[in-house]
């Protein structure tokens, strides 16, 4: 793997490793032939000078001076050479070092674009090719989140709006029929009655509107903590089924439990119901009158397998965005299935979160959430 990476990395490289050794390889070349140069041009010339230099530090005759020339310098004139050769390569590698930074240069200029959010592509050098790529990639995928943080705020602004107007039917129906029983105190038993159901059917409705409220703050501003236990997972179906009796009986519908009782598995319960509540909601207002909602339960090798299955149809092309926040299916908001948009959102974060997955399949008429999570040995390994 390590080798493979290693190879990739050299080819995504390698305009700019090749440019890099031209220009040193030219630099070498430049120092060698201004040294043979300077060589050639001042031979005598340059032996002159330095002896006269030797004259007059030492005093020397002629004579003397030249003897010293050819004894200490003359004689050692390859490393003399090369010395000079190294002192010139430094010099040009200096000049050119503006050759090198203007690749960081433009690394920063793309690196600015992203920050400024600059909707102009990033352009580069050909030898920067592989930088232009990943930064013009991590524009792209910035763009997407914006865009997508963008519409998930317009959904939720407009669902508040949704809501806030909801919130008042309710509750101008609730003052209503209280302040006709208030004026009216000789009112007939049945008629107060029918009232005092009417009011508290409004209260109920507002209730759920309210805690859709809370619903949409707390999945913004919460951190979920995973508090892990082992959990009774038959248990908890029934449990969940029981708290749904009243929705269920309402529109006649049952839950079947395909599972055994020995059904247990390592997760935290109170997130794990959550995310069941969720899907049977789900399941038991998207699915006809008198229809039967599935669960089974099981264990495949590593993983715990839950799948709930109800009659429905989902199109095709939603089935891929049913767990974005605030996405429903029906967005016209109506007494029986308005909600905030946000179980399913929830649903998977929950899932993702205990190291698992969750899936809507729709077929032969059937509308089937699967999610597999680890089983107990991997769940104390990660933990």
């Amino acid at each position: 793997m390590k080798l493979k990476n290693s190879i990739l990395g050299d080819k995504v490289y390698q305009k700019l490793i090749q440019k890099i050794f031209l220009q040193c390889l030219m630099i070498v070349l430049v120092a060698i032939v201004l040294v043979i140069i300077i060589r050639s041009a001042g031979r005598g010339y340059i032996g002159n000078k330095i002896t006269e230099v030797i004259c007059a530090i030492t005093g020397a005759d002629w004579e003397r001076a030249s003897d010293l020339y050819f004894g200490y310098i003359r004689s050692q004139i390859d490393t003399v050479m090369m010395i000079t050769c190294i002192i010139f390569f430094i010099i040009l590698f200096r000049f050119s070092l503006s050759w090198f930074t203007k690749y960081f240069d433009e690394i920063v200029s793309g690196v600015d674009q992203l920050v400024r959010e600059d909707k102009n592509r990033i352009i580069m050098s050909p030898e920067l090719n592989f930088m232009e790529s990943k930064l013009n990639q991590v524009k792209e995928e910035l763009a997407k989140r914006a865009e997508a943080k963008e519409e998930a705020e317009k959904r939720k602004n407009d669902l508040v709006v949704y809501l806030a107007h909801d919130i008042k039917t309710p509750l101008t129906s609730v003052i209503g029929y209280l302040s006709l029983m208030d004026e009216i105190m000789d009112m007939p038993i049945a008629q107060k009655a029918k009232y005092v159901h009417i009011t508290l059917e409004k209260a109920y409705r507002l209730e759920k509107l309210i805690n859709e409220f809370f619903e949409i703050t707390r999945y913004n501003l919460e951190s979920i903590p995973l508090n892990k236990e082992r959990i009774d997972l038959y248990y908890m179906f029934v449990q969940i089924a029981d708290e749904a009796y009243p929705a269920l009986v309402a529109s006649n519908k049952k839950v079947k439990i395909h599972a055994s009782e020995n059904l247990t598995i390592f997760a935290d319960s109170e997130k794990l119901a959550r995310v069941f509540n969720n899907i049977l909601k789900n399941a038991i207002s998207y699915s006809p009158p008198n229809s039967i909602i599935d669960v089974y339960g099981e264990i495949q090798e590593s993983n715990a397998i839950i799948r709930f299955e109800n009659p429905g149809v989902i199109p095709k092309e939603k089935i891929g965005v049913i767990f974005e926040k605030f996405y429903r299916l029906d967005y016209a908001r109506s007494s029986a299935t308005g909600g905030a948009g946000l179980g399913l959102a929830i649903a998977k974060d929950i899932i993702k979160l205990h190291g698992g997955s969750i899936e809507a399949i729709c077929e032969e008429g059937k509308i089937i959430f699967k999610i597999t999570l680890p089983n107990i040995k991997d769940f104390f390994t990660n933990s």
